[in-house]
């Protein structure tokens, strides 16, 4: 005789995922981490080789999973399987592309500091620079310094790593890539950076030609002064004089390179949307 047990009874379903949804979550948070670390790795400051490598991945995948919650409604489609490929390397030139403009912009501060040392005498003072890890004037460095402060203090970081999830509602995983927006965002980013060097260096490059002509008609009257052990120090101290005067002006110069680059970013997501 069969006596039925209380705790035979048909368990109920357990909370939880089922596998294939895990995989699609997996899928979803592997391709949106891969425009993240594009981006990290090729923008100014946190694509800065004093960062490891391995710092870089790990905060791409820690802002990938804040932002997991919005893009698990993609759907995974055959078409984003069979064209798995492509759409990876979509991804790595959106974030790239996000990356060098901001970059490129950024070069200005490095053109103004090259133009200022090679003025003053000072192109053989030459150090690390942090950010690209090759030989920089010094003059650069302080001007790359400053700018990323400036950066930093008015949150661009946080503007730009909020325009990269937009670009997420905007290019989606499987959408087709812009190229012609995009060489048009480094063109003028190119454009810009030579723009606001010549800014930067024209106060102190135009004090030093003043400078230069003035010691060349000293010279030429008095032909018994050393040029070298005259010029040299009044070309230097006046290269800091100008640049101590001008420095508020460079710091409005570089808040203003900060919002152009960050609204030129904008001006694609917001041409596409309207598009």
């Amino acid at each position: 005789m069969f006596i039925p047990l209380p705790f035979f009874s048909p368990m109920d379903s357990l909370p939880g995922i089922e596998l294939n949804d895990l995989m699609d979550y997996l899928f979803v948070f592997f391709l949106s981490s891969i425009r993240l670390s594009s981006f990290l790795i090729s923008s100014p400051f946190l694509g800065s080789k004093n960062i490891p490598l391995n710092i870089k991945i790990v905060f791409s995948m820690v802002i990938s999973f804040f932002y997991f919650g919005y893009m698990s409604e993609v759907e995974i489609s055959p078409y984003v399987i069979n064209n798995l490929l492509t759409i990876i390397i979509v991804e790595i030139i959106l974030g790239v592309s996000l990356g060098l403009t901001l970059s490129i912009w950024f070069s200005a501060a490095t053109v103004a500091g090259e133009k200022m040392a090679a003025s003053t005498g000072l192109g053989f003072s030459q150090m690390v620079d942090p950010e690209t890890g090759g030989q920089t004037p010094v003059v650069s460095i302080i001007l790359d310094l400053l700018l990323i402060t400036i950066f930093l203090s008015l949150n661009g970081h946080l503007i730009a790593i909020d325009f990269l999830f937009k670009s997420f509602d905007i290019y989606q995983i499987n959408a087709e890539l812009p190229p012609l927006s995009l060489v048009g965002l480094g063109i003028e980013a190119a454009g810009a950076m030579f723009y606001t060097g010549g800014l930067i260096m024209l106060p102190v490059v135009g004090a030093l030609l003043m400078a230069n002509i003035a010691i060349g008609v000293i010279t030429r009257s008095s032909p018994q002064l050393n040029m070298f052990s005259f010029a040299f120090p009044v070309t230097l101290l006046l290269a800091f004089f100008v640049m101590y005067l001008s420095s508020r002006t460079i710091g409005n110069a570089f808040a203003d390179l900060t919002k152009n680059a960050l609204e030129s970013v904008e001006i694609l997501f917001v041409g596409k949307i309207n598009g």
